[in-house]
């Protein structure tokens, strides 16, 4: 059940979807293709969709605050993306048995993949330098992207802050279907 909390308003810069600033993706095409592991170890790919739209979404790692409350905000809008006829796919580093601790732990009703060697995550151009405490790495730049039921990029949110995002997706997608 969605939170009766008020979420602050967004700035129409991250409300508004963007074009992936890299790899470059463009709006109305087709995304990578892909094929990874759920948490139940069967093999997922992005066929696997067509004919409903698709939240798929990147975040860095299971169990980590700012992942869950993303992971969180997502289940709770779940039955409302369902009714939409949108499934939600989360896509990680982490390996499948971390993914099903993740799950389990946060009851998350929908699927997480993995992507432990980052070749999806290069694909959409969201394997990127970062940098924290002085350190410079390589990570997942937390990004949504919106799949039409036709297999098409309809929209994209790079960097995106967890808290919120969930329901600027539903927005968008609510949008989208008018």
């Amino acid at each position: 059940m969605p939170s009766k909390e008020k979420t602050p308003k967004s700035t129409a810069a991250k409300t508004t979807p963007k074009k992936p600033e890299s790899d470059g993706l463009k709006l109305s095409k087709a995304p990578p293709p892909f094929k990874a592991f759920d948490e139940q170890e069967k093999l997922r790919s992005l066929k696997d969709y067509l004919g409903s739209w698709l939240v798929l979404y990147f975040y860095p790692k299971d169990l980590t605050p700012g992942c869950t409350t993303e992971a969180q905000e997502f289940s709770e809008l779940y039955s409302v993306f369902s009714k939409l006829n949108c499934a939600i796919v989360g896509i990680s580093p982490d390996a499948p048995k971390i993914h099903t601790k993740f799950i389990q732990k946060y009851d998350l009703p929908f699927s997480l993949l993995s992507d432990a060697d980052h070749k999806i995550a290069e694909r959409y151009g969201i394997w990127v330098e970062k940098s924290m405490y002085g350190r410079t790495y390589m990570g997942i730049l937390r990004s949504t992207f919106l799949i039409d039921p036709k297999g098409k990029l309809y929209a994209s949110w790079l960097k995106v802050s967890p808290k919120g995002h969930a329901n600027e997706v539903l927005n968008a997608l609510k949008e989208a279907q008018k």
